[in-house]
């Protein structure tokens, strides 16, 4: 199975980022979907995740700014990125948590907050 992820890039504060992660290639079930960011010299932590059912959850941080949401028949989450703060700035990646306990993370995308 792979993740791919897109969106990255560079944004002034205030500015709006979408990033998409599609999962292919794998015939276990796809369950919870969540986008995950670690920022320099920080911890990696959760922001944001989604399950097949669409319930949500996010970091204290980002509510009210992103949302996230998913196409199940394509095995898609998006995350969208309002009001971008400088400590937004992270590598994000995503995550797909699979039948059998199985974690699948896709590559990081950098996404920077700066004017």
């Amino acid at each position: 199975v792979q993740l791919q992820a897109s969106g990255g890039g560079l944004v002034q504060p205030g500015g709006s980022l979408r990033l998409s992660c599609a999962a292919s290639g794998t015939l276990l079930n796809i369950n919870t979907m969540g986008w995950y960011r670690q920022g320099p010299g920080s911890q990696r932590e959760l922001v944001a995740s989604i399950t097949t059912g669409g319930s949500t959850k996010y970091l204290d941080s980002v509510k009210g700014r992103f949302i996230i949401s998913r196409d199940n028949a394509k095995n898609t989450v998006v995350l969208r990125m309002n009001s971008l703060k400088p400590e937004d700035t992270a590598v994000y990646r995503c995550k797909a948590a699979l039948d059998f306990g199985v974690d699948v993370w896709g590559k990081g995308t950098q996404v920077t907050v700066s004017s």
